[in-house]
């Protein structure tokens, strides 16, 4: 199995020909950014990949990024999925990274907006993966467990920091049996997060070594998982990234670590860190 490595543009200000240029010169194999609201963009971009030949990771939020308008139902969430993964396919991405519905949806209405959703999914011709995250469906690995139970045919982005400031812990007991997820994750988002905050300052710094080594420990389970069922390749996108993820000092409100740099630390250290799984 072969490990590609994508390049976030969350939070990045320039062009992708700028960020391809850059993500590239660092190693990258690919981008992982928000599908272009408009036609004419979704159309240069698109032409910019093909060029390239470079590898495309599609993101997709249902109703408004990045929380949800509270008042949308979920049949305009599907509404909206319907139409974004019809944008998506116009950049002929790798796969498109779903992040799907509301939290504050009871169980029979996640279930049912899942069961659609895996419809639209099948039909649209393109691989789909559902990402958990606070504030939308999946924000509990429970619920996620749940929903699985219903819906088996889902599959999966792991971004697990979340699930850690939902429950706030390390989801490490011998209680917590996340493998029906981990057999449905297709794509892992690579950000380090801890009990009180979904990215920690460094990840390399020695205060969090427990917390990437749980993270790490998670990511291998899911490339297990992936060598059992066949993949030849499996995608990772370091994700660290703005928006109160990255801490700042008080008063000065200084950044206290570089994105970019943050990334690309996270890329380095998870290609040794499959060199290391792939050769036991």
């Amino acid at each position: 199995m072969r490990l590609e490595i994508f390049r976030t543009l969350w939070g990045y200000r320039g062009s992708w020909q700028q960020a391809l240029d850059e993500a590239l010169g660092a190693g990258f194999d690919g981008i992982e950014a928000r599908i272009p609201e408009t036609a004419a963009q979704r159309a240069i971009n698109a032409r910019l990949l093909r060029e390239q030949n470079v590898p495309y990771i599609a993101t997709l939020f249902t109703s408004t990024p990045v929380l949800p308008r509270q008042s949308d139902s979920s049949q305009v969430h599907l509404e909206d999925l319907r139409m974004k993964l019809d944008w998506a396919a116009e950049l002929g991405p790798r796969l498109v990274n779903v992040l799907p519905g509301n939290d504050r949806w009871a169980l029979s209405e996640q279930v049912d907006f899942f069961a659609h959703a895996a419809e639209l999914a099948s039909a649209c011709g393109l691989r789909v993966c559902f990402e958990i995250h606070r504030g939308r469906s999946l924000y509990s690995p429970w619920v996620t467990l749940d929903v699985i139970r219903q819906v088996p045919e889902l599959r999966f982005t792991s971004d697990i920091s979340h699930w850690l400031v939902t429950c706030e812990r390390l989801l490490d007991d011998p209680a917590d049996d996340l493998s029906a997820f981990i057999e449905r994750v297709d794509h892992i988002q690579a950000r380090v997060g801890y009990d009180q905050g979904p990215q920690v300052p460094h990840p390399g710094a020695p205060e969090y070594a427990e917390v990437l080594a749980f993270h790490q420990r998670h990511w291998e389970s899911i490339w297990s998982s992936q060598e059992k069922r066949g993949l030849q390749t499996t995608t990772l996108t370091p994700e660290f990234g703005p928006d109160g993820y990255l801490h700042h000092l008080p008063f000065t409100d200084m950044p206290v670590a570089d994105l970019w740099q943050l990334n690309q630390w996270m890329a380095r250290c998870e290609r040794q860190h499959f060199h290391r799984f792939t050769s036991r």
